[in-house]
């Protein structure tokens, strides 16, 4: 039934499974490491065609001042951080009120609402991208950093009330009925009861929805035209030529974009833990 422990397999299958372990890491962290050593060579390196070896000449301060300094590197990244912020903001308040409803009251009605949210989920976004792009432009939000926050906030919010539902559902209805039963209003219920309670489920999901929405580039190329809105995943590719590459600062613009996401995630990693795993275990 369930998968055998390590400790009391075969030790021929146990010294595969150890020898394999190294093996995997290395091809699994190969790209990255291309790309960090591409970060810090000179172009005359990639010129002469050195992809893979060790660059003749470590060019990393060049690279990086040219990206930060020399390219509008930095307005992209204001136009992601005002993307992304008040698109995670909107997104965990709607779906924590949305979860609660329909965690909590049996209305007639509910059902039917938890499978649009569900069915939401598995609709192909390029299903959707020529109606939202008309959208945009008939509602005057094309090209706009509003734009991308309502819609970033609009698909966000089926996941996030789907996630937040079923902890929301765990929880003891005992409590809910208690705070009623002492004369709580149902916001007082939700602000000093339930929300702090999935405090842990919003922090796990606040990260996850922080690194769909800043590393999206889907929406990011299908609504912005131009360097007015871009976010930093089309400012990267913006940094391709005309005619030739300069391979060594897209991979320097790349890390640059990623590291928000890492850093957010050390960052928060103990609330992501204790989210996923919160509601595991009772008792």
């Amino acid at each position: 039934m369930y998968p055998l422990p390590i400790e009391k397999w075969k030790p021929a299958n146990r010294w595969f499974y150890k020898a394999s372990l190294p093996l995997a890491l290395l091809v699994w962290l190969l790209p990255l490491l291309a790309v960090m050593m591409t970060s810090v060579r000179s172009n005359d390196d990639l010129m002469q065609g050195n992809y893979w070896g060790w660059p003749t000449k470590i060019a990393a301060f060049e690279n990086y001042r040219a990206v930060l300094v020399e390219s509008p590197m930095l307005h992209y990244f204001w136009n992601s951080c005002l993307i992304t912020f008040p698109s995670v903001v909107g997104a965990i308040m709607l779906s924590a009120m949305a979860g609660f409803a329909l965690a909590t009251y049996p209305f007639k009605g509910n059902t039917a609402i938890l499978a649009t949210f569900v069915g939401g989920n598995f609709v192909p976004v390029q299903i959707l991208m020529i109606p939202v792009r008309d959208l945009t432009l008939r509602m005057g939000l094309f090209n706009t950093v509003e734009g991308l926050i309502l819609f970033h906030v609009a698909f966000q919010t089926g996941f996030c009330t789907l996630f937040l539902r079923n902890f929301i559902k765990e929880l003891p209805y005992e409590l809910v009925e208690a705070a009623r039963v002492e004369g709580a209003t149902e916001w007082q219920l939700f602000y000093k009861i339930i929300i702090p309670l999935i405090t842990p489920a919003l922090a796990a999901l606040a990260i996850l929805v922080f690194t769909f929405i800043w590393n999206d580039y889907f929406w990011a190329l299908c609504l912005t035209q131009g360097d007015d809105a871009a976010p930093l995943t089309v400012g990267v590719s913006a940094l391709k030529g005309q005619w030739t590459t300069a391979w060594n600062l897209v991979s320097a613009g790349s890390l640059l974009a990623a590291l928000p996401s890492v850093l957010m995630f050390f960052a928060m990693q103990r609330h992501f833990i204790a989210g996923l795993t919160f509601g595991a275990t009772k008792g």
